[in-house]
């Protein structure tokens, strides 16, 4: 029976362990994370979600301090146009983050960092730019383009110095994104380095609709594979979403995917940026505990945990800290949501807004507890302590895991 170490990752001239940690936001898949990967010889993915806090909270600075002290004025009024992020301070907080994580790095493995379309922050060119062209600055590997079709995504950078030095992948739920993306940028003459194809049963954000329960992943990975062959394209395909023992792993490489991206069994890691608290509740979760549901002012499905904080709370918006999800003219689902609760409570008092949340603050304070599909699993994963909690796992532990293992087997941790 083979095991995933069975099998290479080419990337360019680049041999790889087949394995990608993906990048969870915010500061979920922490810098420590991602070189756990990078040093086993695999690929470890960081997230530039919310940067400025991020690197608020890792190098003392004080990005959104500054911000929310700049438009402080602007706090009670339902506009929002009028707050926009610093465009320097905002490429010194992803080289920052970035190159810190790439002085770091040691080992043959790679880092690479998710760099999401939807952090639309008021200014969705100019922000993206800066977020992408900060990055290769910063000396990243690679650039994931997520949560979106990124279809004028590398013309914003395509006079970067390390444009063509840096790898640059896609995630995609269909080959009908793919084939856009493809075609808006064939006059680039910049192919992806990679394809990552994200299926129904991912985490957080999804590129399906309330009826993704209907779509399979091998079957979307099927159509983009030969889709790639009749064009006679020779780029790597990796799976996601799902994928929680080596064995599963070595299904889709045996059927031509080129590695796999896996993140859920990693969110119970010391390494993980989430309190230790929030991972206990990862790993009590039941599967009627986890749903897919619409409260995410981006518009696209969410899976996470039932309990999750951020689910009804009713707080103001505080754009005028954070506004990650504000659009072209300072609109964001959630401000909209928000004042219509008020209106009912005009004092502001016992407000509850259930049908969508304000994601930036829930997602800095750890309290949209967003999770893979098999999340109900990690207890099986690890052991129970006396006091009823779960022990800990370690990244290197979990990776070696998928890398070695057969017929579906866990290794526990040690006790």
């Amino acid at each position: 029976m083979k095991r995933l170490d069975d099998f290479c990752l080419r990337i360019g001239k680049k041999e790889l362990v087949p394995i990608v940690t993906g990048g969870m936001g915010v500061d979920i898949s922490t810098a420590e994370l991602s070189l756990v990967s990078a040093r086993l010889g695999g690929i470890g993915h960081i997230s530039d979600a919310m940067v400025p806090t991020v690197s608020d909270r890792r190098f003392n600075m004080r990005f959104v301090t500054e911000k929310q002290k700049k438009y402080k004025y602007n706090f009670f009024n339902r506009d929002k146009s009028d707050v926009q992020f610093d465009l320097e301070g905002l490429a010194e907080a992803t080289r920052l983050h970035v190159g810190r994580t790439m002085e770091a790095k040691r080992g043959d493995g790679l880092i690479f960092i998710n760099t999401m379309e939807k952090l639309t922050m008021n200014n969705p060119r100019e922000t993206l730019r800066v977020r992408l062209s900060a990055a290769m600055d910063g000396g990243i590997d690679g650039i994931t383009l997520s949560a979106g079709l990124h279809l004028g995504s590398l013309a914003l950078v395509q006079d970067h110095p390390r444009f063509r030095d840096v790898k640059f992948g896609i995630i995609v739920s269909s080959l009908r994104a793919l084939m856009l993306f493809m075609r808006k940028n064939a006059r680039l003459d910049r192919l992806p380095d990679y394809i990552i194809v994200e299926g129904p049963l991912a985490g957080g954000h999804l590129g399906f609709g309330l009826d993704w329960a209907q779509y399979d992943l091998k079957t979307i990975v099927d159509e983009v594979i030969r889709y790639l062959a009749q064009e006679s394209l020779d780029i790597p395909v990796i799976p996601a979403g799902g994928i929680f023992t080596g064995s599963d792993a070595v299904k889709f490489l045996e059927a031509g995917a080129a590695a796999v991206q896996v993140a859920t069994r990693f969110t119970v890691t010391c390494e993980c940026g989430l309190p230790d608290k929030v991972k206990q509740e990862y790993f009590k979760a039941r599967e009627e505990d986890i749903e897919v549901n619409m409260i995410s002012p981006t518009g696209y499905p969410m899976r996470m945990l039932k309990g999750s904080p951020a689910i009804g709370a009713g707080i103001r918006p505080n754009c005028e800290a954070y506004g990650y999800l504000l659009d072209a003219s300072g609109n964001c689902a959630y401000i909209d949501a928000y004042h219509r609760e008020l209106e009912k409570h005009p004092d502001g008092k016992n407000i509850s807004v259930m049908d969508k949340t304000c994601l930036c603050t829930h997602m800095r304070n750890f309290d949209c507890w967003t999770c893979g599909h098999y999340t109900y699993r990690l207890k099986d994963t690890s052991r129970q302590m006396p006091d009823g909690s779960y022990q800990l796992l370690n990244a290197e532990d979990v990776f070696n895991d998928y890398r070695y293992s057969v017929d579906h087997q866990i290794s526990l941790p040690p006790a």
